[in-house]
């Protein structure tokens, strides 16, 4: 493998300890995946900064001690702790504890206190082409397939070692040949079901299930905005390893005709409605009472937020109502926005997510998500049971205090 003489100062100590040490995980990683050089990378996105336990503390600890710090536009993920409202949090006070310490630490190093697993969102959102290290998977899905932008599914840890060093392997996702269709998913199903919003995360499930290569999907259209496509994205990264997909017409790297070519020769896959259905009742429609709605996982964007306001305005919800959001968006909120969800009853979470942090508390019933990445995690985390459907159906949920599913996927399978 080739390094730079950038790289090869890196890795000799001349920018420190620190960055040496990060440049010798790079490098090793780079090694194991047969990679020809690094690339330089223009911003990073770190997903360690979600405390699993103290290995978390000293790793990110070795680098603050000797004053290192990252070398390029470093946003947070979620952590562990709602730091616009501590009250919400309902775990053990040491683990709060040494979740900030974890927080701290992270911002000591240069990195930019979003705490967000939707950085896309942001203003600094990268464009086509660009070269970055991002963790998160939902975040990773959405930069290489909605914005064009190149990243590898990053794990804790060597995500750090990216953003001290500005470097990432030049391999996979970050290479034209790494980026390429292998599958065709088929869509053949009603019209109007485009128009569905659980429809998008219930695809996402179906493609992390059953695929494990880039496929490209045919048959989305223009009503695939890109809050629908986040959802099919974080749906497919959860359930499965999804790291990019493509939608021809739609996404930047297959929007029109020219990809024809190119996926003329690979396997095709056909999905239709009962595929669909079944992959729903898989994940969560169950029946019982209802203990809660949580909504905004991925965090809710500013569209969504207004829209939600907009469904909730003049209502009450009769069991507790949560939104998780980024603390970016809700500080671009309206007054009227932010009115309308208070009082409605909703609880606002930001800087983390309710399927990670205790913030739930006891609750008796299901919990009603518009979330296929909700809906995969909580019950394993949480220990709930999960009801899934689209945000029409859980506001009108909330508000009847019962469980209440319309949408275009009932009763097909």
């Amino acid at each position: 493998m080739r390094l730079s003489e950038v790289e090869e100062s890196i890795l000799h100590g001349d920018r420190g300890d620190g960055a040496r040490r990060a440049m010798a995980m790079v490098v090793a990683l780079a090694e194991a995946t047969d990679a020809p050089c690094l690339i330089e990378i223009t911003q990073a996105h770190i997903d360690g900064c979600l405390f699993h336990g103290q290995a978390g503390i000293d790793y990110v600890k070795q680098f603050a001690d000797t004053g290192t710090a990252v070398a390029v536009p470093t946003t947070l993920n979620v952590a562990s702790l709602d730091l616009l409202h501590p009250e919400l949090f309902r775990g053990d006070p040491d683990s709060a504890e040494l979740s900030r310490e974890l927080m701290d630490l992270h911002v000591a190093l240069g990195c930019s206190p979003t705490w967000t697993c939707a950085p896309y969102q942001l203003p600094t959102r990268p464009v086509l082409g660009e070269q970055i290290a991002w963790g998160e998977s939902n975040a990773i899905v959405f930069a290489n397939s909605v914005l064009g932008a190149r990243t590898n599914r990053y794990g804790d840890f060597i995500d750090l070692a990216c953003a001290i060093t500005g470097r990432a392997p030049a391999v996979g996702l970050h290479t034209d040949e790494g980026r390429v269709a292998r599958i065709q998913v088929e869509l053949s199903v009603p019209d109007g079901m485009l128009d569905d919003d659980v429809f998008y995360p219930t695809l996402g499930l179906w493609i992390g299930f059953n695929l494990s290569e880039i496929p490209i999907v045919v048959g989305l259209d223009e009503r695939a905005s890109e809050d629908r496509l986040k959802a099919l994205g974080a749906a497919g990264a959860s359930s499965g390893a999804l790291a990019m997909f493509h939608a021809l017409g739609v996404t930047p790297e297959a929007s029109d005709g020219d990809a024809l070519p190119v996926i003329a020769d690979i396997p095709r896959v056909g999905v239709d409605e009962a595929d669909l259905a079944e992959v729903r009742d898989r994940v969560g429609r169950r029946v019982g009472s209802l203990g809660a709605v949580s909504l905004g996982t991925p965090h809710m964007s500013s569209v969504e937020m207004t829209a939600l306001a907009s469904k909730v305005a003049g209502r009450r919800s009769r069991v507790p109502f949560y939104i998780n959001t980024s603390r970016h968006v809700l500080a671009a909120a309206s007054p009227e926005t932010l009115d309308a969800l208070a009082e409605f009853g909703a609880t606002v979470v930001t800087d983390t997510c309710t399927y990670i942090t205790p913030i739930l508390g006891e609750i008796v019933g299901a919990v009603m998500t518009d979330s296929g990445k909700w809906a995969y995690y909580a019950p394993g985390n949480l220990g709930v049971d999960v009801v899934f459907g689209g945000v029409a159906d859980c506001v009108e949920s909330a508000a009847a205090g019962r469980i209440v599913l319309t949408d275009s996927l009932m009763g097909k399978a």
